[in-house]
């Protein structure tokens, strides 16, 4: 985030897919506001799931052909840093999903990843920063009624939030704000 709108302030997003390769997509976002001022950009990366299965499947040729790619990228690096679950955790939050936290493929929606961040952080980490930067890796779906629990760290200034299911054998998520 270079800047942040106010409520109900107008932005454009523009997106694109960078890279189509075997089983995975990088897609690139810009956001501007009303004056047509740069205020963020984004990437991320996506697997080819199969929704029958739940497995992962090769990006076809129609699907290239459908979406081509953009020789654009909004970072320096080409590549998603791979996340590493941190060595100590502190449980700060414990919550039992909801309907509401649910999308259409039957799982928690991606935006309540940051939501769950939120809550987890201390409460003078929560009130004293204004995070630009957010990484969400997502490792593993989280479904309806399942509990969660989420931890907190902290390395290199960056707030470290790891996700896990209620006996900790699942790692569903690691998000850092910074």
């Amino acid at each position: 985030m270079f800047s942040h709108p106010k409520y109900n302030d107008e932005i454009t997003i523009k997106t694109w897919p960078r890279i189509l390769e075997k089983f995975y997509s990088y897609r690139d976002f810009e956001i501007y506001d009303n004056n047509n001022s740069l205020i963020a950009i984004a990437t991320s990366k996506w697997i080819m799931i199969n929704v029958k299965t739940g497995k992962i499947e090769r990006i076809t040729d129609d699907i290239l052909k459908a979406y081509g790619t953009v020789d654009k990228s909004v970072f320096d690096k080409t590549l998603i840093e791979k996340a590493v679950e941190p060595e100590y955790l502190k449980l700060n939050f414990k919550y039992k999903i909801q309907r509401r936290d649910i999308d259409t493929n039957g799982h928690v929606n991606n935006i309540n990843y940051i939501s769950y961040a939120i809550e987890t952080l201390p409460e003078e980490i929560y009130e004293k920063n204004e995070f630009n930067n957010i990484q969400i890796h997502y490792k593993k779906e989280i479904k309806y009624g399942e509990i969660i629990k989420c931890y907190y760290s902290v390395k290199h200034n960056k707030h470290i939030v790891t996700i896990k299911n209620e006996d900790d054998s699942i790692l569903h998520s690691i998000i850092k704000l910074y």
